[in-house]
């Protein structure tokens, strides 16, 4: 039978190990910004072109990680990254409830728009970006405040819309789809989310590729092969992340769509970690990080 002093040894190490953990999840891994670069040639990317992406997803500007002079950190390291189109992937409102300290939309957005790309800086918006605005949660439809303040700075935000550019690796359809989250609570027959997918792929005329944008990584089940990359945040990678698994994922399909490159039909989604935190102020294995994407 153990002693007690050995039982007191093995239950001081346990305490320090846990306690040394959470440090490391809440003050350490969450402000270590980092890069991810993925490199992949969807099946109709024209042959000898290349085009480079740059993601941004869940800022969650406010929360206890992401001041705005952390959203001018990111802004310059995106920068240079050298990006010839910057997509920005929603949530850019910390997700607690608003303080009167909260710094104000105008501000963040100002370092947004120093982000450069010589095709362009587009947007869509987050669920956090509709719950946080009292007045659109009323009346059940936008402008929300933080697309009005991403446009102030002309960055244009796609909701259930799509444009067409024209880049180094030829024309290129960027889409942009509504939240699908919405609404907090959706009246009755009113859908909790804004999302439109067939409505904003009709809007495409031609052949060109297609980069599609939605926060929550759930419509990939219903993209169709015509998407050449889809792009998503929202999860956080579940903000802890053990081996590849996440304990906890806010997704209808668990890990399947959790964090990183998947393949599924030939079809491709890539899923942000997104920078900031939500709900827990703490990220374990899935530190913060600015997605990079090699196309061609």
């Amino acid at each position: 039978m153990p002693d007690r002093r050995r039982v007191l040894q093995t239950l001081a190490g346990l305490f320090l190990s846990a306690f040394g953990l959470g440090s490391y999840a809440y003050a350490w891994e969450p402000a270590h910004q980092g890069v991810t670069r993925y490199r992949l040639k969807p099946a109709d990317w024209p042959e000898g072109k290349s085009l480079r992406l740059a993601a941004i997803s869940d800022l969650h500007v406010g929360g206890p990680h992401v001041p705005v002079s952390r959203v001018r950190e990111i802004v310059d390291l995106t920068n240079l990254l050298r990006p010839d189109l910057i997509l920005l992937l929603g949530d850019f409102i910390a997700s607690r409830p608003k303080r009167p300290d909260d710094p104000p939309e105008a501000a963040w957005a100002a370092e947004l728009t120093r982000l450069q790309a010589p095709h362009g800086r587009f947007a869509i918006l987050g669920n956090h970006d509709w719950w946080h605005d009292d007045r659109a949660q009323r009346d059940y439809r936008g402008p929300t405040e933080v697309r009005l303040a991403l446009e102030a700075v002309g960055i244009p935000v796609l909701e259930n819309d799509a444009l067409r550019l024209e880049t180094k690796a030829g024309p290129l359809w960027v889409a942009g789809l509504g939240d699908q989250l919405a609404f907090l609570r959706p009246r009755r027959g009113q859908r909790r989310g804004i999302h439109d997918l067939a409505g904003t792929l009709a809007k495409i005329d031609d052949d060109a590729p297609v980069i599609l944008m939605a926060h929550e990584p759930d419509i990939f089940a219903r993209v169709p092969a015509r998407v050449s990359l889809t792009l998503s945040g929202h999860t956080h990678g579940g903000q802890v992340r053990i081996l590849g698994w996440s304990p906890i994922v806010p997704s209808h399909y668990g890990n399947r769509y959790a964090y990183g490159h998947v393949v599924e039909r030939g079809r491709n989604l890539i899923v942000s970690g997104g920078v900031g935190t939500s709900k827990l102020p703490i990220r374990l294995g899935v530190p913060p990080e600015i997605v990079l994407v090699e196309l061609g």
